[in-house]
């Protein structure tokens, strides 16, 4: 088979190194990646296995190895890294954003499994073999994904300013000391 055989996967890789990475340039350069390592190391992939899933597994790997490599350096915030944090405006939430949002803050492990599984259509075995670990972790963290993430979609609706009445201080119970 020819490394052409890989362009049918590019917008799968595309779509997965979107939601992985959260920004359309750090995407576009972990697929980059990802095809320039498919392409270099084309005589590791079994002929009649699955492509899809190899292209998948290098993928991960790069996201993990770059991840490794970000912890390790001295920290730096930008501005843009803390744009999840800020508080923004009151006013009709963009369903779109907020998905995106609640998903950039669960765990990678999480957010990995669970798009592989919902996104990309994956089996749980194909999953465990992308990402390496045995199917009940798989499953585990797809389970926490799932309702971590719908905490995660129900919070902003419960505790946006609008929606929460002012309390008045008499309402509020006293403290009390515990040894």
């Amino acid at each position: 088979m020819q490394p052409q055989a890989i362009v049918e996967y590019i917008p799968a890789l595309r779509r997965y190194a979107r939601a992985l990475t959260g920004d359309a340039w750090a995407a576009d350069d972990l697929v980059q990646d990802t095809l320039e390592r498919a392409c270099s190391r084309w005589r590791l992939w079994l002929a009649g296995s699955d492509l899809r899933a190899w292209l998948f597994t290098v993928m991960h790997n790069l996201f993990v190895s770059a991840y490794r490599r970000r912890q390790a350096a001295p920290a730096t915030v930008a501005l843009d890294d803390l744009a999840d944090e800020l508080p923004g405006p009151h006013g009709a939430p963009d369903n779109a954003l907020d998905l995106q949002r609640c998903l950039m803050r669960l765990p990678d492990e999480q957010r990995e499994v669970l798009l592989l599984v919902t996104l990309e259509d994956l089996s749980y075995a194909e999953v465990a073999r992308i990402t390496g670990t045995p199917i009940g972790t798989v499953m585990s963290r797809l389970s926490r994904a799932r309702e971590r993430l719908r905490t995660l979609m129900e919070a902003p609706a419960q505790t946006s300013l609008a929606a929460i009445p002012l309390a008045e201080p008499a309402s509020v119970p006293p403290l009390r000391r515990l040894k």
